[in-house]
């Protein structure tokens, strides 16, 4: 177990941002882990887990306490069911199950980060979430201090949420096993609209698996979100909101802002948020439509060229430039429709 002190963490983070740890503990097996959290807890230490730093946003003073990297590593592949560690890079994981031809998580590739954060964003994107093939999540019970096996029904996924996110003190992630589908070197059947149109297919239509994740990568790509360290466009947490989901009435208020500010024939991005008759809409439609368009911003922090639902740092940001431009978006999205954008990435030592 490798330990320093006073270190940096702004270059274990996608966005480059933050201050140092007092201490920095990187560990590479579970049972490393689990001695360093612990430790830390019968210190009374405060504790920031660090897994591949994509949906991290640490402040300029940086974290008061240990700072746990987790550098675990484990691709175990039998049949169909995948056992990952924590430490695991994501967006390789994702490439070796292509590679084997299996299916279920080939339009979540290019995502960055580590396997261990998956179940706790429920990670998803074009059609895909992993609470679709995780069966369960061995994690380290810091309240009960010891490791326990989580299958996916206690695991109470939603919307980028799950029962991991809802405790964040509580469970430190260890390996997530997955169940994947046999479906001879192709997809499976692909939901969402963009893909289906960039593959030239129907949504339900299977394309080989390895096809589409080069299609998910290029679309990635040209939104910047593939990491590529000479494009500042990259230096973000990927979506900084998340899309909002609006009760009936709410929803009729928004249309009618809708309505208001931008004329009668305009309709918002709408789509089923369970059978309560909630609705989703689109966090990157109503940042644009509020006026924050793609590169928005005169700062070293600003919208992304490619996309604007990602804030990114152009090379000389501070946190605090980053969320002064996130709360200038809040404040106009909520001041044009009313609704409040929520933050993807977690806080440390900062808020919106």
């Amino acid at each position: 177990m490798q330990e320093l002190h006073d270190a940096p963490l702004a270059p274990l983070t996608t966005f480059r941002l933050g201050g140092p740890a007092s201490r920095l503990v990187t560990a590479a097996t579970d049972d490393e882990v689990v001695a360093a959290v612990r430790e830390a807890d019968e210190a009374g230490t405060p504790l920031l887990v660090i897994g591949g730093g994509s949906n991290l946003v640490i402040g300029d003073k940086g974290f008061d306490g240990t700072a746990l990297r987790i550098a675990t590593q484990g691709f175990v592949l039998e049949g169909t069911r995948l056992e990952l560690a924590a430490g695991e890079v994501w967006t390789d994981a994702v490439a070796r199950t292509v590679e084997a031809g299996l299916a279920g998580v080939e339009c979540l590739a290019g995502i960055p980060g580590s396997a261990g954060a998956t179940p706790i964003q429920n990670v998803g994107a074009y059609g895909q979430e992993v609470s679709a093939t995780i069966t369960e999540v061995v994690a380290y019970d810091r309240r009960a201090g010891e490791t326990v096996t989580i299958p996916n029904a206690a695991c109470d996924f939603s919307y980028r949420h799950s029962r991991f996110k809802a405790e964040p003190d509580r469970f430190v992630v260890l390996r997530v096993r997955f169940e994947l589908e046999d479906a001879q070197g192709m997809s499976a059947p692909i939901k969402y609209a963009e893909t289906a149109r960039a593959l030239g297919v129907e949504p339900g239509d299977r394309v080989p698996a390895a096809t589409a994740r080069e299609t998910v990568l290029k679309l990635r790509a040209g939104k910047g979100m593939v990491l590529d360290p000479e494009d500042h466009d990259t230096w973000s947490a990927g979506s900084f909101f998340t899309n909002p989901i609006l009760e009936r009435e709410q929803y009729e208020e928004f249309l009618g802002r809708v309505r208001d500010r931008l004329g009668p024939d305009v309709t918002p991005p709408a789509f089923p948020a369970g059978d309560d008759g909630r609705v989703k809409t689109s966090a990157a439609w109503l940042i644009d439509k509020a006026g924050f368009t793609k590169g928005y911003g005169t700062g070293p922090a600003r919208i992304s060229t490619k996309h604007t639902l990602a804030l990114t740092n152009r090379g000389e940001a501070t946190t605090e430039d980053l969320l002064a431009l996130a709360r200038e978006v809040v404040a106009g999205v909520r001041d044009a429709f009313g609704v409040t954008l929520v933050n993807e990435p977690v806080t440390v030592g900062v808020s919106l």
